[in-house]
């Protein structure tokens, strides 16, 4: 509604009438106040004449987009209500990027009193999207209401009859304009049953029957239609959500050692394929590899990050940039750009992604350091600033900073980066961009995005949820998590309640077992069954998850007691293994990227319930979608058998309290029949049920 100026008598008009009522003098009378109204159904901000508020997913008001991948189940929420007692409803409208609308109608939720709607829809291309939520007022649903208020009590029979077939003629003429003459024969039939005369309880269950009610939310009346403001959403490809990553240092694969001479001759591209094979082979699709370009040898890092290396130790490849180059060059090591490309091209062949690190930092001895000094930071003594996280020095690395020429460095970083789109790269995993200007971040994704949205960044941020929320806000697909760190049954539960229903707009969690820069303190006893517990909690809680070589071994000594960093850390030297040595988790890791790829319902992030089990060291969950469910039982304990009660929420499988369910174990093949309460035991050797719900009991 719009309220035009109110129209009021000048101050020349009052002081008139003040001087008239004094002389008793005949004066005209003031004009009266108007107020002109027109109605619309939304106002220009605020609400409309069906209140529609706290739309979900929205981020930031509206300025970035909502994250979505083609075929998720994506919730759309708000509050909508009016005034009086009056029925009222709501849908979405889904917008594609063609501008076609679908309407996906809402469903109430619990607690109605607070007016919260629910709808879940599910975008089938990739591209810019929109949404709205639509309130409106139901006039059948408050016939229906006054229809069962009434009726039994036998008040005003003919005139609710007489408006109810009204309404069902008026829809009969809305079917017929669609082309559906089957529910239009079926409204008109209806509504020549609603006679007063009939019984009462024979006139509801008319009016309430199933398929007059299909009919009725397909072409009833929707008066009063008040959109809210359209909300982006980007939908983009399915990798963007799930994903299974697998990460290899390329100069330790193939590496060859003379103990005659004492040194090491590097790996290459060509040298990787068999291990590009092998990681194909056990279901991960992104091989990701650390930097690749020349390493410095200025302040070169050596064994364990020795400040005294020598000339034997290849350098940290996070140490960027030497006479050969910078971002846009290859450690000749490794080979050329023809052997990448052979690289790239193997990959696709195998069905897998290489994915290659962005660390935007550079070696004293990079190019842009001579090229650019105006790029970094010069302290008062007239030296370049390096990296520090006190205690922790890196003298050879210099930060960029950001704020002395932004356009050259925005600028230099998109060349970068469409040089390696170019040879076929299409994720980046970006070192540290939390140490980088989030308005930097934001303008290269919008600038990837309008011409290659099918480029996928991974942010390594492990910093404060709200520069990592920040980050997934602006564009990055992923980003690494506080999964390492999460290790307690009440602690891992609300961490994924947290990233299914609080972040879920706009970040999506990569659940990395471990890393080059952190060997986490669960793992250090090096027992297999600790490191099976984590793999199989990563691969079903997440929809991404990943794995640093060496993990499958079982690597985990430390740099030194208390620390979270390896011994012989492979950032520092050579490491070729034998993943085929026993013991490893080869075949473990294979069957749950198996398992990932056979279920939507672990390709997804939303859908995640946890149940209850009496154990504190036994941890019960769900994830589902659609008709597909799996139901995880996983010990936490490496250590110890355990036994434990578990209580299923029924309701979040899709049965009744009422309902048994027949699963089978994942993992080993077994079948069983559940109720809603069950005894489990987990072993050391078999510390995880991986259960799919096949049907009910």
């Amino acid at each position: 509604m719009r309220v035009s100026q109110i129209s009021s008598a000048s101050a020349s008009d009052a002081k008139a009438r003040k001087a008239a009522s004094k002389s008793d003098a005949k004066v005209p009378a003031a004009p009266v106040p108007t107020l002109e109204l027109s109605f619309d159904t939304v106002a220009p901000s605020g609400f409309g004449r069906i209140p529609v508020s706290g739309v979900s997913p929205v981020v930031e008001n509206g300025a970035y987009p909502a994250k979505a991948v083609v075929g998720e189940l994506i919730p759309i929420r708000a509050t909508v209500f009016r005034e009086g007692h009056d029925a009222v409803n709501a849908s979405v409208i889904l917008t594609d990027p063609a501008g076609h609308e679908t309407r996906v109608d809402m469903t109430p939720m619990e607690p109605r009193g607070l007016d919260p709607w629910e709808a879940w829809v599910r975008p089938d291309s990739e591209g810019a999207w929109t949404f709205r939520v639509e309130g409106w007022s139901d006039p059948w649903g408050t016939w229906l209401h006054v229809a069962e208020a009434k009726l039994p009590a036998g008040v005003d029979i003919p005139l609710v009859c007489l408006e109810g077939r009204d309404l069902l003629e008026r829809t009969a003429t809305r079917a017929d304009a669609a082309g559906d003459k089957v529910e239009a024969s079926i409204l008109r039939a209806t509504a020549q049953l609603l006679i007063p005369e009939r019984p009462a309880k024979d006139l509801l269950e008319v009016a309430t029957g199933k398929g007059i009610g299909a009919a009725m939310r397909r072409y009833g009346p929707r008066e009063l239609v008040s959109p809210s403001s359209d909300y982006p959403l980007f939908v983009d490809r399915r990798r963007a959500l799930f994903s299974s990553w697998y990460e290899f240092f390329p100069r330790s694969q193939g590496a060859t050692y003379d103990a005659k001479t004492d040194t090491w001759t590097s790996g290459t591209f060509d040298t990787c394929h068999e291990r590009l094979e092998a990681a194909a082979a056990m279901g991960f699709d992104v091989i990701y590899f650390p930097p690749i370009h020349p390493i410095g040898e200025a302040f070169k890092k050596g064994k364990n990050n020795s400040l005294t290396p020598t000339k034997k130790d290849p350098g940290s490849p996070w140490a960027i940039g030497s006479p050969a180059g910078g971002h846009d060059a290859i450690h000749p090591d490794l080979g050329d750009w023809t052997s990448f490309d052979r690289l790239v091209a193997r990959a696709k062949e195998l069905g897998v992604e290489i994915a290659l690190d962005f660390a935007l930092q550079a070696s004293p001895d990079h190019p842009w350091v001579t090229e650019h000094p105006e790029w970094f930071t010069t302290r008062l003594d007239g030296s370049i600033a390096y990296a520090e996280n006190p205690p922790k020095k890196y003298q050879d690395i210099y930060p960029i900073n950001f704020d002395n020429d932004a356009p050259g460095i925005y600028h230099e970083v998109l060349r970068i980066l469409r040089l390696w789109m170019s040879h076929g790269v299409r994720i980046f995993r970006v070192d540290n961009p939390h140490t980088k200007p989030v308005q930097f971040w934001g303008w290269i994704m919008r600038q990837v995005r309008a011409t290659d949205p099918d480029v996928l960044f991974l942010a390594e941020a492990f910093t404060t949820p709200a520069m990592m929320g920040a980050l997934g806000k602006v564009g990055y697909h992923q980003s690494y998590t506080y999964f390492t760190w999460r290790n307690q049954k009440w602690e891992l539960e609300e961490y994924m309640h947290d990233l299914a229903q609080t972040t879920d707009s706009f970040y999506r969690p990569n659940f990395f077992v471990n890393t080059p820069d952190i060997n986490p303190f669960y793992l250090q006893s090096g027992n297999p069954a600790a490191f099976a517990i984590r793999a199989i909690l990563a691969a079903t809680l997440s929809p991404t998850w990943g794995v640093y070589s060496g993990f499958e071994l079982f690597e985990h000594e430390p740099l030194r007691p208390g620390a979270e960093e390896y011994r012989n850390s492979e950032k520092y030297e050579f490491r070729p293994r034998d993943y085929n040595a026993a013991p490893n988790l080869n075949m473990l890791m294979g069957t749950l990227n198996s398992i990932r790829h056979a279920h939507p319902a672990l390709q997804q992030l939303r859908q995640f319930t946890a149940h209850h089990a009496s154990h504190d060291a036994v941890m019960a969950y769900s994830k589902r979608d659609g008709d597909d469910v799996i139901l995880v039982i996983c010990s936490l304990d490496p250590n110890a058998t355990v036994e434990s009660d578990v209580s299923l929420d029924m309701g979040a499988l899709g049965l009744a309290s009422g309902d048994g369910l027949h699963v089978r174990d994942e993992l080993t093949g077994a079948t069983f029949t559940w109720g809603q309460r069950n005894f489990v035991r987990l072993t050391p050797t078999n510390p995880a049920h991986i259960l799919h719900v096949l049907n009910e009991g």
